[in-house]
């Protein structure tokens, strides 16, 4: 097993004394982030539902072990209130969201109350807080007005949205800018010292993603049954990136939220132009490393997705000095690799989320 030795001194130091309240830690993403988080030897308290399915990463990381594993919806403003005061966080992370675009036509008012009045609830309850707390609140990519154009989506580009999921990210962008604007301040009704920020992070991709309806799981699922692999819309281009890559952001926009509140707004968190590639390319990449087949499946009555995507990342580069570390073909590799080395019991879960994060972590050669 790879060890962890290439985290810097300043962040180990950073996280050490950090009380963090994550949400939506069950989920895919949640759980790569608490497993960094405690890699990294903060406090972690989690609030989410209960994780879906088997496998699941959370369980295979036995997470439940490891951090405050706290069960809870996030559309009851009490329970988010009691947990807050109860574990008086320094970083707060929040994942917890209704993540599937089509999912959200079949529950499309779930879908608005959890990401819309879900944040808004966790905003009202950071309020109570007497003490320095950095937040950062993920959205999505696909919280911009899609034009389907070329281009890249920049910060102050305009929000909107024409699926459920989407427009519902949208608004909690609105709701998140139009709290921070009124109630974070000096004014006596406004909290000091609490700093707001939010992250809209490209498709991400990695090993432990076991969600229905989204195309690595569903094209893992094939292989390991020696099935074809079922491409709904391979002409769609979406900016692809390993799970590691707007965690790092988000971690990095945390430290630097700590430090000043010029870092209180939104930042994009996506991969450098030439991992910007349609679903067919990301598919032919994975049979590279797990040889198989696949076939279009479009449907042209299909439900509405955004069939072009790509964010600027600028601003991240610029005032976090964040940037990518992997390129499109290793992003793909480490997340087929993270399958098949499970799959086939060479490595367990831990392991491969281990030497995953120190290969990322590790600097590339000058």
């Amino acid at each position: 097993m790879t060890s962890i030795q290439s985290f810097s001194h300043s962040d180990r130091q950073f996280w050490h004394s950090q009380k963090v309240l994550l949400t939506g830690h069950t989920g895919f993403k949640g759980s790569w982030l608490a497993f960094w988080l405690k890699e990294l030897g903060a406090q972690v308290t989690g609030v989410a539902l209960e994780q879906e399915g088997r496998p699941n990463l959370f369980d295979q990381l036995q997470l439940k072990r490891l951090i405050d594993h706290r069960v809870g919806d996030i559309r009851d403003p009490d329970l988010l209130k009691a947990i807050v005061n109860e574990t008086q966080p320094t970083v707060v992370f929040h994942l917890a969201a209704q993540p599937l675009v089509r999912h959200s036509y079949e529950e499309p008012v779930a879908t608005w109350s959890t990401n819309v009045m879900g944040t808004i609830h966790l905003l009202e309850a950071l309020r109570l807080l007497d003490q320095p707390c950095s937040t950062v609140l993920i959205t999505t990519d696909k919280v911009y007005r899609n034009n389907e154009w070329v281009y890249g989506y920049r910060e102050n580009d305009p929000l909107g949205g024409h699926d459920p999921y989407s427009s519902s990210k949208a608004a909690a962008e609105i709701a998140i800018a139009s709290w921070r604007s009124s109630f974070c301040g000096t004014a006596p009704h406004q909290t000091p010292h609490l700093r707001v920020a939010s992250a809209r992070a490209g498709n991400v991709i990695g090993g432990g993603d076991w969600a229905q309806d989204r195309i690595v799981p569903d094209a893992m699922r094939a292989l390991s049954r020696g099935e074809a692999i079922v491409v709904r819309n391979p002409r769609a281009t979406r900016p692809w990136q390993h799970v590691l890559e707007p965690l790092g952001g988000y971690l990095q926009l945390a430290e630097y939220l700590s430090t000043s509140a010029e870092y209180s707004s939104a930042f994009n968190f996506g991969p450098h132009l030439e991992a910007n590639r349609p679903v067919r390319e990301l598919v032919e990449e994975a049979l590279r490393h797990w040889p198989g087949a696949w076939h279009d499946q479009s449907d042209p009555h299909a439900l509405h997705e955004a069939s072009r995507l790509n964010l600027v990342i600028d601003k991240a580069h610029h005032q976090l000095g964040w940037a990518p570390r992997w390129d499109f073909a290793t992003t793909v590799e480490r997340t087929i690799n993270w399958y098949r080395r499970v799959q086939d019991g060479q490595a367990s879960a831990l392991e491969c989320c281990r030497d995953d994060l120190a290969a990322f972590l590790t600097p590339s050669p000058a």
